[in-house]
């Protein structure tokens, strides 16, 4: 599981002073960009290379309690599945250990011209062993 910190700050919120829903979303963009990174894969040169890319195709939210001006939160990333093309993961927000967001998310690979394409060979064998 990977593990990506962060804050809030004032433009993450409403006015009711809370973590505005849809900022939640960004936050777990950022977990899964810095996630991929971890794991070694240059999207930019899958991208270049390849002409390859990753989309997100399904969102599945609970949003349980909300994130606060100035907290410290954690967002991980857990990789449930891989298959041909798709990547399945589980994403959290946390504050001190406590679940305040979680997310199931499928991603897929596309060609630049948005049609579905296999995961490279050498980006799946980075994956696996990150799963569960």
């Amino acid at each position: 599981m990977h593990q990506f910190d962060l804050r809030v700050y004032y433009e993450d919120t409403d006015l009711a002073g809370v973590v505005y829903y849809a900022n939640y979303l960004k936050f777990i963009e950022r977990g899964r960009s810095e996630w991929v990174r971890a794991l070694g894969v240059d999207q930019i040169a899958l991208k270049a290379d390849q002409g390859l890319v990753f989309a997100v195709c399904r969102v599945e939210a609970d949003y349980l309690r909300p994130a606060k001006f100035d907290d410290e939160l954690a967002v991980t990333t857990q990789c449930l599945a891989v298959s041909g093309a798709r990547i399945e993961l589980r994403q959290q927000v946390l504050r001190g250990g406590e679940r305040l967001f979680v997310a199931h998310i499928t991603l897929v690979c596309l060609t630049d011209a948005g049609h579905p394409a296999r995961i490279p060979a050498d980006m799946r064998a980075k994956l696996l062993p990150a799963l569960h």
